[in-house]
């Protein structure tokens, strides 16, 4: 018997994914969280065989939910289902010790073989992350054709915070950093995008992500 938790604040993604998962595994034991904050109530209650998680959920944490997560149940598997894109987003989150990585604009049976790659072998990486991670192996020849691909995990996550509107002084607070390395990371960012206005950033940003 597997239980199985999603997380996932829309409930009619809640059931579509509760019914792929029930296709699979009929016997399976599953419940649902709203909020990251439910979501680790529920995992301290019921130890779980795998999480169904999207990131963009209230009280997300961006990359750092998994390490949340795991300092809750250790080995627990965390496939992220998200809307959010997969080239730039997914190799970050399997960095930070997600099994897996699907986008929600994936097939039935994508999603489905994403789930049963994790629970057979614990670990799914999409043939898209596959093509991007084998040409970044080739550290002397990778150019990535979109600089969102060049930012550390902590840059992205503060280049997300700025364009939502929060004041250094806030993501400060929130990532337990400093308010000069905030500034730091917003000039690195300034730097590596080639902008030198919040708005500028916010076009550039929306153009690229588009662009994937």
């Amino acid at each position: 018997m597997k239980n199985i938790l999603i997380v996932e604040d829309y409930q009619i993604i809640r059931l579509a994914t509760k019914i792929l998962v029930q296709d699979l595994y009929r016997a399976a034991v599953i419940r649902e969280a709203a909020s990251f904050n439910a979501a680790l109530a529920e995992i301290a209650a019921h130890p779980q065989d795998l999480v169904i998680l999207d990131v963009q959920i209230p009280e997300g944490q961006g990359f750092e939910m998994i390490a949340a997560m795991r300092a809750v149940q250790k080995n627990v598997c965390i496939l992220i289902f998200s809307a959010i894109e997969e080239r730039i987003y997914g190799i970050h989150y399997l960095r930070s010790g997600a099994n897996g990585f699907i986008s929600k604009n994936s097939g039935t049976e994508e999603i489905q073989g994403a789930i049963t790659s994790i629970a057979d072998t614990g670990r799914y990486v999409s043939p898209r992350i596959k093509i991007e991670l084998l040409n970044q192996l080739d550290k002397h020849s990778y150019q990535p054709d979109n600089p969102l691909l060049d930012l550390s995990a902590r840059e992205i996550t503060i280049m997300d915070m700025l364009i939502d509107g929060y004041w250094i002084k806030e993501i400060a607070s929130r990532l337990d950093l400093t308010e000069s390395s905030v500034s730091t990371y917003k000039a690195r960012l300034f730097e590596k995008l080639r902008v030198t206005t919040l708005i500028e950033m916010f076009q550039k940003v929306r153009h690229y992500k588009d662009m994937d």
